[in-house]
């Protein structure tokens, strides 16, 4: 058993540690030694199989530079006279915009991952693989921020009726690929979006393989996941065999399967970016089922069960002196409704 040649009588005698650090480093050599008996989390690691890093491979900053900035900057700060009339005066605004872009460079990415390894994003859509979102879309389907993807905000069909405004940074004569699936619509993918070739950031530029449609959750089935997943690529890919016909208006030719597509040009693709929300009914996904894609619309409802009453008994013992309008013929009750 573990800990079995540790005399519990002179605990005395035990060597002390001394320090963190020498804990620290024999308890990583105790951890990767062999032993016959094994602890709960040992058996989980091992039952679950190892999930494969596919992103872009993340850079991690040096610990003693960035402590070193920021320090010059606390240095600075506390230098700046007005910085510090705003503050004791309480007028100091903080900057947003600069908080969000420190966000996107430093924690995003991780805190980006958590939000997708919660919502089932990279299993339902790359099985065993996952990779860290480093480039940040920024996708709104109106003028202003009101209708925003973010990383799993609700958005209705109406708001997502048009096409949105796409934009990332990227470099010159960068190569990129952006899809737009739901993995929630059927056994497989519904592809929604997908544009390749981009050059760049201009998203319209680059070769359409399917155009856009509005999202279409059926009636009674609850949210569904709306994912934008952004490649990048090595170079210029051929894709004359994903070209779905346009206008493509037929479910059948837009079924898809994202880890397929990736699979088929995993050698030139690369994902980099992501974000989703989640989308239900209204009336507006009416409109699309019988105008755009000619079909009637699929309604799942629950029909509830009638509500049972144990027999009747003839001397009820116990029970409320409204116990007999469960058991009369009309359905209006006299005290109320059970």
């Amino acid at each position: 058993m573990p800990n079995e040649e540790i005399d519990v009588k002179n605990l005395a005698l035990i060597e002390k540690y001394r320090s963190y650090n020498r804990y620290f480093r024999q308890a990583e050599e105790a951890k990767k030694k062999n032993v016959w008996w094994k602890t709960y989390r040992s058996y989980v690691e091992k039952a679950d199989p190892e999930h494969v890093d596919i992103g872009l491979p993340y850079c991690q900053p040096a610990r003693t530079k960035e402590v070193r900035r920021r320090r010059q900057v606390m240095k600075e700060n506390k230098k700046n006279i007005e910085l510090e009339r705003a503050s004791r005066l309480r007028t100091f605004k903080i900057p947003l915009d600069r908080v969000q872009e420190t966000w996107e460079e430093t924690s995003g990415p991780f805190h980006i991952k958590r939000l997708a390894d919660h919502y089932g994003v990279f299993r339902d859509l790359f099985s065993m693989a996952y990779f860290l979102p480093q480039v940040t879309l920024k996708i709104c389907y109106s003028q202003d921020n009101s209708t925003q993807v973010h990383y799993g905000n609700q958005l209705s069909p109406t708001e997502a009726a048009s096409a949105p405004q796409i934009s990332f940074n990227a470099d010159e004569g960068s190569l990129w690929t952006l899809l737009l699936t739901c993995p929630d619509i059927h056994a497989l993918d519904g592809l929604c979006l997908c544009r390749g070739n981009i050059p760049g950031a201009a998203v319209q530029a680059g070769e359409e393989l399917c155009h856009y449609l509005p999202p279409f959750p059926a009636r009674g089935t609850g949210f569904h996941r709306y994912i934008y997943v952004l490649f990048k690529q090595e170079g210029a890919i051929n894709f004359q065999e994903d070209i779905r016909p346009s206008p493509c208006h037929s479910l059948l030719h837009r079924t898809f399967k994202t880890v397929d597509f990736y699979r088929k040009y995993q050698d030139s693709l690369t994902p980099a970016g992501l974000a989703f929300f989640q989308c239900q009914w209204d009336e507006s996904v009416t409109n699309t089922f019988h105008n755009t894609l000619n079909m009637r619309e699929p309604v799942f409802e629950f029909i509830r069960p009638p509500v049972y009453h144990p027999p009747q008994v003839k001397y009820p013992h116990r029970q409320p002196l409204r116990y007999l309008d469960r058991y009369r013929d009309g359905k209006e009750h006299t005290y109320g409704i059970y």
